[in-house]
């Protein structure tokens, strides 16, 4: 059975949609399902930003297919692993869990990752080379969350 993972950000449309374009290039869907969503419901139904798929495309990874959707507590059931792209969505996340188990499945993306920095800013105001620096953070992540689901 395939580990299930979430990806979160605010809006569902720039960090959590690459995290799950990411790691889902990396890992096959019989070993792990990927997911997104976000904490508000700003976007529900769009595609990724614009520029989240630009960089994506940029490193062979089509993203444009995916539609935002806002996180809902019957993902804490379905997903083994619910991974926030900065503190704020974590406490938000945090403040839905019911039990502890729930709280478990909760971490902050770059936790895992063994850099410094440990939460991935948001590129939405930012140019272009906000959304670069954002796919480099997700990709090392991506990297090691892969290493780690695989042994």
């Amino acid at each position: 059975m395939p580990v299930r993972v979430l990806m979160v950000c605010l809006g569902n449309i720039c960090r959590s949609p690459l995290a799950e374009g990411i790691l889902a290039s990396k890992t096959t869907p019989e070993s792990v399902i990927v997911d997104s969503a976000g904490t508000a419901g700003y976007h529900v139904g769009n595609p990724p930003d614009p520029r989240s798929i630009a960089v994506a495309l940029e490193n062979g990874i089509d993203i444009s297919t995916q539609r935002c959707r806002r996180f809902r507590q019957s993902d804490f059931e379905n997903f083994d692993y619910i991974f926030a792209m900065d503190r704020s969505n974590l406490s938000d996340l945090q403040a839905q869990a019911r039990n502890r188990e729930e709280l478990s499945k909760l971490s902050l993306i770059l936790d895992r990752s063994g850099m410094q920095t440990k939460e991935v800013p948001d590129p939405y105001y930012g140019g272009e080379d906000g959304f670069k620096k954002v796919f480099d953070l997700l990709d090392q992540a991506c990297e090691e969350i892969k290493k780690q689901l695989q042994g």
